[in-house]
């Protein structure tokens, strides 16, 4: 089963698509994860990829199509994918429709203040990448390693109120893309209320 989650930054889509993924044994493939691991290793995309990140803007569409199809070509996609990031726009999805064929698109849908609270308080593990929110998790250091926390340049409200409008003005298109083919679920809720529709749902489609 391939599925695609949509949503605005902060919306929860990596953590539903961790949950998706566990349950129906596909990978979570993050093209943020994906970007933020060339970063670190400073690759050349890692570089041009975080000029762009902490401006709050998108990497290109040519680079992040080819990482994609790249990534969709490796042996544990053979039984189906959950894409987080992925299109981003229409580009992006009339590319991914020359390589990959999509069952189930899944929409999660959160005010834009509650958005702008979750990613605001959010907290990253230097050593180990493990994310907290200063709501449940308030310490300077990781629960899982012991590693420093701190607040990633584009968690920073500036640049989370550019993401959105981004969003707006790019992705949101996509819930007209893929209006026959799409699952709306409300994410104001916790992780697992939010989640319980979009299991029954996609146990129908499988």
């Amino acid at each position: 089963m391939n599925i695609i989650m949509l949503g605005a930054p902060g919306s929860g889509k990596g953590t539903m698509a961790k949950l998706i993924a566990n349950d129906f044994e596909i990978p979570h493939i993050s093209t943020g994860d994906i970007f933020r691991e060339n970063i670190k290793n400073q690759t050349e995309i890692g570089k041009q990829a975080k000029e762009l990140i902490d401006k709050g803007e998108l990497v290109s569409d040519e680079i992040t199509i080819k990482i994609v199809e790249n990534r969709l070509k490796e042996d544990d996609c053979k039984n189906g994918f959950i894409l987080d990031g992925f299109p981003r726009n229409l580009v992006q999805a009339k590319a991914l429709e020359n390589f990959a064929k999509i069952d189930r698109v899944i929409l999660l849908e959160v005010p834009d203040e509650e958005i702008e609270r979750r990613i605001v308080g959010r907290r990253a593990c230097k050593n180990c990448g493990e994310i907290y929110n200063i709501d449940t998790y308030n310490k300077k250091a990781c629960e899982k390693c012991g590693g420093e926390l701190y607040q990633r340049d584009d968690d920073k409200l500036e640049t989370v109120r550019h993401r959105l409008q981004v969003y707006k003005k790019q992705t949101a298109p996509l819930i007209e893309y893929y209006r026959d083919n799409i699952f709306r679920v409300e994410g104001k809720e916790t992780a697992q209320e939010t989640y319980e529709p979009v299991k029954i749902e996609l146990s129908l489609v499988n």
